[in-house]
């Protein structure tokens, strides 16, 4: 069997091409030729019939499968289209991608999230000159509040501001780029949960901690910690791993003073932290799921 795993040619990540040698590595031992291909290596497109096309520079022969380690959502679509299967499928990566629309869809189907505002619209060739509306935001919300940009990794595009002067600088350098303002959740500063999700089923989890930010991610230097999770933790994880239909996710909650409250899911998960934490290889649970379920 032969699959590709797609990464970005354009992002020079090493973090990101360990975990996609990694899930090659495993695939391996299970008699899978798993490829990994550039996005910048294909080009997709539709012939004059409007047949959805695909060719890679050099390679002849097209998947029996996909696991798109990547964010670009019309390549994993076109994939489909030719129905050759994507893990994770289109929308959930989209939804997973933009954390607005996260926020929105899955707070839509009564998931817990932080008490959110969605920012307005800003067009790209525009500056932000109406302000009258961040009173209100900070009224709702109290301060400190947390700002998130739509796109982002490893908690980078993420700030909590203190006061209004700081949150109107963050607004204006942040610009036209998608945005949400959240409750700052004080009972889970410096400190979360991750729950790796497989096929339904719970398979590993750390709480990840930090005594110098806010935030708890282990590329800003918090800490990862064993964790045993609630019912209420792994329930809320699965629910929202069921409705974006993902095959495997990274879901990071937050301690709220009455009950577990989503941070974010990634539908890409790192899972190098995870594994030297708890000694779990997620890779492993992937490739199995995805032999079963092309075996179907």
């Amino acid at each position: 069997m032969t699959g590709w795993i797609i990464y970005n040619g354009n992002l020079k990540s090493d973090k990101i091409y360990e975990l996609v040698l990694w899930l090659q590595k495993t695939a391996h031992t299970y008699d899978i030729n798993l490829i990994p291909v550039k996005n910048s290596d294909i080009l997709f497109y539709f012939d004059e019939q409007s047949n959805p096309k695909l060719e890679h520079l050099t390679l002849k022969e097209l998947p029996e499968f996909v696991i798109s380690w990547d964010k670009d959502i019309p390549l994993a679509k076109h994939f489909e289209l030719m129905n050759i299967k994507v893990y994770n499928n289109s929308n959930g990566i989209h939804a997973c991608d933009n954390k607005v629309i996260m926020t929105q869809y899955l707070a839509s189907k009564d998931i817990r999230v932080p008490k959110t505002i969605i920012a307005p619209m800003v067009y790209s060739n525009s500056t932000i000159e109406e302000f009258s509306i961040y009173d209100k935001i900070i009224e709702t919300l109290s301060l400190p509040l947390i700002i998130k940009e739509a796109y982002g990794s490893f908690g980078a595009q993420v700030y909590k501001v203190d006061t209004k002067e700081a949150l109107l600088e963050q607004v204006k350098a942040i610009g036209n780029k998608p945005h949400l303002f959240q409750e700052y959740i004080k009972n889970s500063h410096g400190r979360d949960i991750r729950l790796n999700i497989v096929n339904g089923k719970v398979i590993t989890s750390m709480m990840r901690v930090s005594e110098t930010d806010f935030r708890a991610n282990i590329t800003s230097g918090a800490k990862a910690v064993l964790y045993t999770p609630t019912d209420a933790e792994k329930e809320l994880a699965l629910k929202c791993t069921k409705l974006l239909k993902l095959d495997f996710s990274g879901v990071d909650l937050l301690f709220g003073e009455d009950g577990p409250i989503l941070c974010e899911i990634n539908g890409n998960p790192h899972f190098k932290s995870i594994f030297e934490c708890t000694g779990i290889d997620v890779s492993k649970y992937i490739i199995e799921y995805i032999l079963e379920d092309l075996s179907c």
